[in-house]
């Protein structure tokens, strides 16, 4: 089960976006996610007539290792750590590390 899902909000803890907040736009992989709004480059694009794009400086999104973001906890208003424990009925339910508030309650 992974820890950070797409849709999460999440809070970067180190690189040059260290402390902004975003939301999960999807994993690129097992071990990097595509954070709206952290880590944008600018990327130089050729025009390409035949698909109608115009040339110029796009700025994008790139993908950030799943080690440099925490998911962010809104009872305490900071990143945290979470676990992953099995409730009674048998699913397995994600939790905040801090205070053991349940994620996906």
């Amino acid at each position: 089960m992974n820890k950070i899902r797409k849709g999460d909000e999440v809070v970067v803890l180190t690189g040059k976006d260290r402390g902004r907040r975003g939301t999960v736009l999807r994993r690129v992989s097992d071990e990097r996610l595509l954070v709206e709004g952290v880590n944008r480059v600018k990327k130089h694009v050729r025009p390409n007539p035949l698909k109608g794009e115009v040339g110029g400086i796009v700025e994008k999104e790139m993908p950030i290792h799943v080690s440099n973001i925490a998911l962010f906890n809104p009872a305490s208003q900071k990143g945290d750590r979470v676990g992953v424990k099995v409730l009674e009925d048998g699913r397995r339910a994600r939790f905040f590390k801090s205070n053991g508030e349940l994620v996906d309650a």
